[in-house]
């Protein structure tokens, strides 16, 4: 069984990202870039898969610029047995995403596609269910447990009602939550053969893709900081300054 492994570039999670002055975006400039946390849960999961012997070969991909080799070699370190770079300058929305998805797929032709639920940095939460879509294949979103079989998965997704269980056939498009597992450290051995393991770099130009922008960036802001709480005598002060402070009721 091959499984594809999308992987995105991101300012890594333990560095807190400040927005830039003009308010275009976060600043990147200078910040410590690794792979998106969920991608890496992905990642993590495909491995074991394949210490299980259910899968056989795990190909990684991204898209970005040159410097998403690193994300690349971070896979390949964990476990990924090759990495597929779609080289691109452009800041992509999630359906230009899932259309260059779907057409390596149809490259490679997976039996699973296992990839994070969302990006740290934008958090749309929408790229998988998009190829899902787009490829007509079974989906489970925010998976937090996998068991999968030749020819079928058993997912279980975290609702507010409680965990849904659900059977998927493959060929299939799997999302997948933190709570999956625990990441593994690459090995410095396993580092070291990452770097010679090949990265096949296709240019986005020439994948015959419309990338085109529907959405624009108005402006990004710092989150407002919560104000201190105030401790009130009765539920009449309560009401009163829910009518005529907060002007909620």
């Amino acid at each position: 069984m091959k499984v594809l492994v999308p992987v995105k570039r991101v300012v890594d999670s333990n560095i807190k990202p400040l927005v830039k002055s003009d308010n275009s975006g976060v600043e990147t400039d200078g910040l410590k870039m690794s792979m998106n946390p969920f991608d890496e849960t992905a990642v993590e999961e495909a491995v074991r898969l394949k210490e299980q012997n259910i899968v056989s070969e795990i190909v990684a991909v991204s898209i970005g610029e040159a410097k998403c080799q690193d994300t690349l070699r971070t896979a390949m370190a964990m476990g990924a047995y090759r990495s597929i770079l779609i080289t691109s300058d452009e800041l992509l929305e999630p359906l230009s995403i899932a259309k260059i998805l779907q057409k390596i797929v149809e490259k490679e032709q997976p039996n699973l596609v296992l990839m994070g639920k969302q990006a740290s940095d934008d958090d749309t939460n929408a790229t998988g269910q998009i190829l899902a879509g787009l490829l007509g294949w079974s989906q489970g979103t925010f998976v937090s447990k996998l068991e999968l079989t030749s020819d079928k998965a058993r997912v279980h997704r975290e609702i507010d009602e409680g965990v849904q269980i659900l059977d998927l056939t493959l060929p299939a498009v799997i999302t997948t939550d933190l709570r999956l597992n625990e990441p593994r450290f690459a090995s410095l051995p396993n580092i070291m053969k990452a770097r010679k393991k090949p990265i096949e770099t296709i240019a986005l130009s020439d994948m015959d893709i419309k990338t085109t922008t529907r959405l624009e960036m108005l402006s990004v802001k710092e989150a407002s900081t919560s104000r201190e709480g105030i401790i009130l005598n009765s539920v009449e002060e309560l009401v009163e300054k829910l009518q005529n402070e907060a002007k909620v009721i």
